[in-house]
């Protein structure tokens, strides 16, 4: 039995696990994407195929946004043949988009003028916890309209949290990747120490997740940043460093000082430059692991070089 017809507008890395949970789970879901290869896939899954943003939107009353930017995001909903021109009266929309919060509120207000509730519905775990349903959802925006979407957002996720008004859920969002960032970033410069010390970097992990130390990145990233393994990304260093420096403009808005969150920006844009860009976000060990041999070791009392370099 269905559990209603949704749009879905965006079907990358997150979107595409997002609309195969909803599949599963009964809905009925078009889907639109420029990439024909996407669209391909998400027939292949179960999900109708849209030629446009208006098509995939026509007769629903929920559209879900899982798009790179909240640029992005505001010309679907806001521009020439996008959602505010094309919708039906009444649709929900939710944007699963990581955006800048002032956007957020801006693309909200803009739908509100065309009768389109907006929830800023963003997605707390990546796209492989998407796959199992293990996500956290932080919603801001209008509290029936978030009723109306509640069934479609469990659906999705292991939990829903209604935060507060538009944009409190795009600010929410970017205060948990200021978090999450640090931790991957000290992991992975914990695991380097620990590597060039000479000590296994297995058992290390193993201490580190049974300690007080532990944290949800170590789960994540914490066997791939071990192996070196950064290929077939969950999330990519430059979609984070995107994050980033939104988080940055956020702070600097606020007057909020963010120390870490300008080390995590340096270690991203470095990353880039070592190109890195699309590997996955374990890839910020390579960062510490290509400058370690070129950082001298203390020096004994005799004058002679000291300290373990082990190799990987």
């Amino acid at each position: 039995m269905s559990n209603g017809r949704i749009a879905a507008i965006g079907l990358g890395l997150l979107g595409s696990a997002l609309t195969t949970t909803l599949l599963e789970r009964g809905f009925d879901v078009s889907g639109f994407d420029r990439d024909p290869e996407r669209l391909r896939e998400h027939r292949e899954r179960g999900g109708s195929a849209a030629g446009s943003v208006a098509e995939a939107v026509e007769a629903v009353d929920r559209v879900l946004l899982c798009l790179p930017t909240s640029e992005i995001s505001r010309e679907v909903c806001l521009g020439a043949d996008g959602i505010a021109a094309t919708a039906q009266s009444g649709t929900v929309v939710i944007d699963a988009t990581t955006a800048r919060p002032s956007d957020s509120i801006a693309i909200g207000r803009g739908l509100a003028e065309h009768g389109l509730p907006y929830l800023d519905s963003t997605v707390s775990g990546s796209s492989a916890m998407a796959r199992e349903r293990d996500i956290v959802v932080m919603v801001g925006g209008d509290a029936d309209a978030f009723a109306r979407a509640r069934g479609v957002l469990e659906a999705m996720a292991r939990s829903v949290h209604h935060v507060g008004g538009q944009g409190a859920g795009a600010t929410t969002k970017l205060i948990v990747n200021l978090a999450l960032g640090a931790h991957r970033l000290v992991l992975a410069e914990a695991l380097v120490l620990g590597e060039r010390s000479g000590l296994d970097l297995t058992a290390l992990l193993d201490v580190l997740k049974d300690s007080a130390a532990y944290s949800k990145a170590m789960d994540g990233w914490g066997e791939r940043m071990v192996a070196g393994d950064h290929s077939r990304p969950m999330s990519r260093i430059r979609q984070h460093a995107k994050d980033v420096r939104l988080i940055l403009e956020a702070g600097h808005a606020v007057g909020a000082p963010l120390w870490v969150g300008a080390t995590v920006a340096q270690v991203l844009a470095v990353a880039q430059q070592q190109g890195l860009a699309d590997a996955d976000n374990s890839a910020v060990i390579e960062v510490l692991r290509r400058l370690a041999p070129h950082l001298a070791p203390p020096e004994s009392p005799d004058g002679s070089g000291s300290g373990a370099s082990a190799p990987r």
